[in-house]
């Protein structure tokens, strides 16, 4: 009997999706490159399951069904595009290439677009949720050949988490590479959210003095309420770990974060879509800044901050500092999905907001309470131009901006860096602003370069330019007009 599906790559990921699908009643053929880790894998872990090892790619495409269904869980890149090669020989009309990596989705759509003129399908989803999740039940979404989504249906819906009205978190996101692009989105937002929540840590240690209990037990009990979600979850559990020796172990970890490169895709992709991506930028740019481990020692030894005593009410300032983080999580939210339809409207991707908060309401990093409200509120109003304009958004933003305003205010009185949050405050005053200065930017473009300006007593589109020093000519420039 053949197998139903394939993976290809046994890290992590791979391995753990793999026995998913196990545990689900599939037949999956394995194949790695290296074939003792093949061996290793069926010898342990996948021992006794209705996995199949294969050590020849040529025997592990023949084992499986028609149309094939090869999941490729391999590093981005290179890696995929010498796989596909190989591969490619081996396919038949009809067979589907799935790509389940964290790849940049304007290779998934170069991909997509080669194997379809020779016949074959592409997707490329994205898998959130880390090991447990790929292990248990993650958040997926595919995107690519949509001819492919019928043969994956059963098999992603059937692995992927559940939430409680039973829903799987997985739906076809789109043509193309939408699936990678939602996923390297959710992977900005959870930038955003985690260097959110850093920068609250830091303020309860550096300004209110908390101790390692205390803030454990602040982020226990917000748990419990609108900020519940998986990274708030697993920050009450880190707060609270203890060594072996009994020290906290958080103090022993390096300050210095890297990123493997979606959340500077995220910030490239709004650059190139013209979206104000700031908070999430910001997130990017402070792991960016914490890798400068050495400088920021050097400079902590000769550069001075404001002295500051906190001399406020503790358990006020923890009160603003929730509100601060929840306001500040509602703008970084707003923003990302504002990034994922002004791409749908961009590449006609069609992108259904309501439903790529539904799939990540359970099994993705970023899964929370705080997702359903986000898909209530786009399918209220499918046109949404902005979640903040939901009525719940608009009310909490109400409700919340004068915690979110002070602690910036603390953060910033006691030196300590809360890009962020200030970023949230800026976007959000930004957004509210009907008149911003930039009419005085136009008018120094105009002056240095003549790239026109348009005027507030004429239609939008209808271009001027002003002689401002007398000595210009009447030619202007329209390579800068946005």
């Amino acid at each position: 009997m053949k197998h139903e599906i394939g993976v290809v790559g046994l890290a992590v990921m791979g391995e753990n999706l793999a026995l998913n699908m196990a545990s689900k009643g599939f037949s999956v053929a394995v194949y790695n490159r290296t074939a003792a880790r093949t061996e290793q894998f069926m010898a342990s872990r996948a021992k006794g399951t209705s996995i199949t090892g294969y050590t020849e790619i040529s025997a592990f495409v023949e084992a499986l069904q028609s149309p094939r269904k090869i999941m490729l869980m391999l590093k981005a890149g290179a890696p995929v595009d010498a796989f596909i090669a190989t591969l490619n020989p081996l396919l038949a009309p009809g067979d589907i290439v799935i790509d389940g990596g964290n790849s940049h989705y304007l290779d998934t759509a170069r991909r997509q677009a080669a194997l379809e003129s020779q016949g074959f399908l592409f997707v490329g989803t994205g898998v959130s949720g880390g090991e447990e999740g790929a292990l248990t039940g993650p958040s997926i979404m595919p995107g690519g050949s949509v001819g492919a989504w019928p043969h994956l249906a059963p098999i992603f819906t059937a692995i992927a988490a559940r939430v409680e009205d039973g829903s799987a978190c997985t739906t076809w996101v789109g043509p193309g590479g939408a699936g990678h692009f939602v996923k390297m989105v959710h992977n900005g937002i959870e930038y955003g959210d985690m260097q959110l929540i850093c920068e609250t840590y830091h303020f309860m240690k550096a300004v209110l003095a908390m101790s390692a209990d205390e803030i454990h037990e602040v982020f226990g009990r917000w748990n419990g309420g609108e900020l519940s979600s998986y990274l708030i979850e697993i920050t009450a559990a880190i707060t609270g770990y203890r060594d072996e020796n009994g020290a906290v172990l958080l103090d022993s970890i390096l300050d210095a974060a890297g990123q493997k490169g979606t959340g500077k895709w995220t910030i490239n992709a709004a650059l190139e879509l013209g979206v104000p991506l700031s908070l999430i930028s910001e997130s990017v740019f402070a792991r960016c800044l914490s890798a400068f481990k050495d400088l920021r020692v050097a400079a902590a030894g000769e550069l001075s901050g404001p002295a500051y005593t906190f001399t406020g009410e503790r358990q006020e300032t923890l009160e603003d500092l929730g509100k601060a983080l929840y306001a500040a999580k509602i703008i970084s939210y707003a923003q990302g999905f504002g990034l994922i339809q002004e791409a749908s409207r961009e590449f006609d991707w069609k992108l259904e907001a309501a439903e790529i908060a539904r799939i990540w309401r359970g099994g993705c990093i970023i899964r929370s309470v705080f997702l359903d409200r986000i898909s209530k509120a786009y399918q209220e109003t499918p046109d949404l131009t902005t979640m903040l304009l939901a009525p719940y958004f608009t009310n909490s933003l109400e409700q919340n901006q004068s915690g979110l305003r002070r602690v910036v205010a603390m953060g910033i009185a006691a030196g300590i860096p809360m890009p962020c949050h200030a970023a949230a405050v800026s976007y959000f005053d930004g957004l509210r602003t009907a008149r911003l200065p930039a009419n005085l930017l136009q008018a120094q473009r105009d002056y240095f370069g003549a790239h026109t300006y348009e005027r507030v007593d004429a239609p939008r589109g209808r271009w001027f330019h002003t002689n401002w020093t007398g000595t210009g000519g009447a030619t202007t420039s329209t390579a800068y007009i946005k």
